[in-house]
């Protein structure tokens, strides 16, 4: 069994790696549509492997757009099936919200055997970048919105970023066993008190195929080109909230951006804040939103 495209009766069949490659998809989540939803139909092998025709990868497409428009794994099959749809249902954020609140009370109760249920359920029936935009990072936003004054709050906040820093860790131990796909360095701007926007952006840069090296302490901008060098980084991207120090975004970063020899970019929050003084300078803007950042990314890297 490889990874290319097998022909069989002169039709191409692809492994479900490649599948994955090409949809962004992971192999969990293809299996979970298939057994539990019977959403694809794959051929198999004498030895049980799956494969996948064209048509197959086309169903996957349009189960993605069902999905990012909001409708539940679950209520696409029906779609599915429907030929041409005059018109997309409005889409049902009810299962989402849920899903919030279920994990908020996790989270405000510490209890971690139940967020870990959730955490694996969510990736395991939705691409990263669905489960990111419409359950962790509104999670973290509504975290953020509460505040520190509040009795308590800061305790939620911090077992939560352990969680997803385990999670997110484990999950970049795995995925960065392969070895030809491109190196990042990631690590949190100076002024930056929390994790979680950076582990937000490091799960879905290692989704969309990147070895990503996570460095969440506390790391002098001083370092960071030796940093990219002795990792191979072909970026070093910093993330953040906050607005950061003038100092910094003016006169530190510009001279980090000098003596690296690869693109040096902000994400996150602050590249929001800081957009109009990123423009046209050494420092490049991704954006706020961690997918458009990763989406971004790809062309910084091929300049």
């Amino acid at each position: 069994m490889t990874d290319k495209a097998t022909e069989i009766a002169s039709s191409p069949l692809f492994p479900i790696r490649e599948v994955s490659r090409l949809t962004g998809v992971n192999s969990v989540t293809l299996r979970a549509w298939e057994r539990r939803y019977g959403l694809i139909e794959p051929r198999r092998t004498p030895k049980g492997h799956r494969l996948y025709a064209r048509e197959d990868i086309e169903r996957i497409e349009h189960i993605l757009q069902w999905l990012n428009r909001g409708v539940p794994v679950s209520q696409v099959r029906e779609l599915l099936d429907q030929p041409q749809p005059e018109a997309a249902p409005m889409p049902d954020e009810g299962s989402w919200s849920g899903q919030q609140q279920l994990a908020m009370a996790a989270i405000d109760a510490l209890d971690e055997t139940r967020l870990a249920e959730l955490y694996n359920q969510s990736l395991a029936l939705y691409p990263v970048s669905s489960v990111v935009e419409r359950l962790w990072r509104p999670l973290v936003e509504q975290l953020e919105e509460r505040g520190n004054a509040t009795f308590g709050v800061r305790l939620s906040q911090c077992f939560f970023e352990s969680f997803l820093r385990s999670r997110v860790g484990a999950r970049l131990v795995f995925a960065n066993q392969e070895r030809h796909a491109p190196h990042i360095t990631v690590t949190r701007l100076p002024d930056e008190p929390g994790l979680c926007w950076l582990l937000l952006f490091a799960l879905v840069a290692s989704d969309a195929g990147y070895h990503v090296s996570l460095l969440d302490g506390p790391l002098p901008l001083a370092e960071l080109p030796l940093a990219a060098e002795r990792l191979q980084a072909q970026a070093v991207i910093l993330v953040g909230t906050q607005a950061e120090r003038t100092d910094v975004m003016r006169r530190q970063l510009p001279r980090v951006a000098e003596q690296l020899s690869v693109p040096l970019a902000i994400t996150g929050p602050a590249a929001q804040i800081r957009q109009q003084e990123l423009v046209g300078g050494p420092v490049e803007g991704l954006g706020a939103d961690p997918i458009q950042a990763v989406a971004r990314l790809r062309s910084l890297i091929a300049r």
